[in-house]
């Protein structure tokens, strides 16, 4: 079948991309479904930093890549051996499509999925197959998802079946944002009644952080960014203190108003700067994770001696640490008890073709999840 989908040959295009345009909206030729695959209709799509560290090439990835992995559909068709699933069932995807075999899957971490790793890298579907193409070439796939398109053809360990009670917007920051930053907070750092905490860098991520902080009952929630109006949207999603690492005093005002720094530190936003006020405002004893994805070739330092001296933890935390299939469900049930407002990430819906605009707004960093709704 014919699909239109946004699909990124060049990366490392200079901004604004309204004008440079590096995402082309093209007609593609989409196969059926294969054996464990699933065709699923998009209906919404979020636009994710993930997304943008490819199209600026702070991740290299193999192009042409069809893009987008933060999304949710109905399942249309669904290919031998899949029997879970049924035609209109409604589904999030998830960018990592855990083998269910490997030793890291084995041990109940299917976010370390090595055969995802290598295929999410290689720019095919898990099984190793591309679905879409052009008359002269293959298009690689984004993460397997590639949902920035009127169709997609999935791995199923690439979809978790939900609940038809929630809108398709809503349902889609499931499978990126609200997993990652939610699953940092729940799985990775354990956070516990009263623990007190802050998040550096209020993207998507960071805003779920916050509100799975809040959901968790930690006593103190710091909230570190660069633009005044995402410190307002965290003060309203229940963040106690706000401050604007624009301020080269930043690390002095927080340590000095929580009496030392936080006992839980997330760092969200990918960057070196970031990260290192995230482990400047650690107190001691305390933990710093990151959810950040970095170019590879960054490097971060700090003081060796803190780790021992002040009995640190430093941790990273991909997809949350999560176990989609069961956390997702979990999430959606705690929104819909109004204990996860994620409906307050959501800044504006735009089309397919309005894509490239769309990440000039993110890549403000004034935007926290822009949404892609298809008809």
């Amino acid at each position: 079948m014919k699909v239109k989908s946004a699909v990124l040959r060049t990366s490392g295009a200079t901004l604004p991309y309204a004008e440079s345009r590096p995402i082309n909206i093209e007609t593609l030729e989409l196969d059926p479904p294969g054996q464990g695959e699933v065709l699923i209709q998009i209906k919404a799509a979020s636009l994710c930093h993930s997304d943008l560290s490819v199209i600026n090439g702070s991740r290299p990835r193999p192009l042409p890549m069809a893009l987008g992995h933060e999304a949710s559909g109905i399942v249309i068709k669904t290919g031998e051996n899949v029997t879970d699933l049924q035609k209109g069932d409604h589904v999030v995807c998830v960018f990592v499509p855990s083998c269910g075999h490997c030793l890291p899957c084995k041990e109940g971490r299917p976010a370390l999925c090595e055969p995802a790793a290598v295929t999410n890298t290689a720019g095919t579907l898990i099984s190793g197959e591309r679905r879409l193409h052009t008359l002269k070439e293959d298009i690689n796939h984004h993460t397997g998802v590639s949902a920035f398109s009127e169709y997609a053809v999935v791995s199923r360990n690439s979809l978790v079946k939900v609940d038809k009670e929630l809108p398709f917007e809503k349902l889609a920051l499931y499978g990126c944002a609200v997993i990652t930053g939610v699953g940092a907070v729940i799985n990775t750092a354990n956070i516990k009644l009263g623990n007190t905490v802050a998040i550096v860098g209020l993207g998507g991520v960071g805003l779920s952080a916050l509100i799975g902080a809040v959901a968790a009952g930690a006593s103190r929630i710091v909230a570190v960014d660069i633009n005044d109006s995402k410190l307002l949207q965290a003060k309203d999603l229940g963040a106690t203190d706000v401050f604007n690492s624009t301020d080269k005093d930043v690390v002095e005002h927080i340590s000095k108003a929580t009496g030392g720094g936080l006992e839980y530190v997330f760092e969200t936003a990918g960057v070196v700067p970031a990260m290192e006020v995230a482990y400047a405002i650690t107190k001691r004893g305390g933990t710093t994770i990151t959810t950040g994805l970095p170019h590879p070739d960054h490097n971060f330092s700090f003081p060796y001696v803190t780790l021992t001296a002040e009995e640190r933890t430093l941790k990273g935390s991909y997809i949350g640490s999560s176990v989609p299939s069961k956390d997702i469900p979990n999430y959606i049930e705690l929104t819909k008890q109004k204990r996860l407002p994620v409906d307050k990430l959501l800044t504006e819906f735009i089309t397919l073709e309005e894509v490239n605009e769309g990440f000039d707004k993110l890549s403000s960093g004034k935007a926290s999840r822009i949404i892609i709704k298809f008809d």
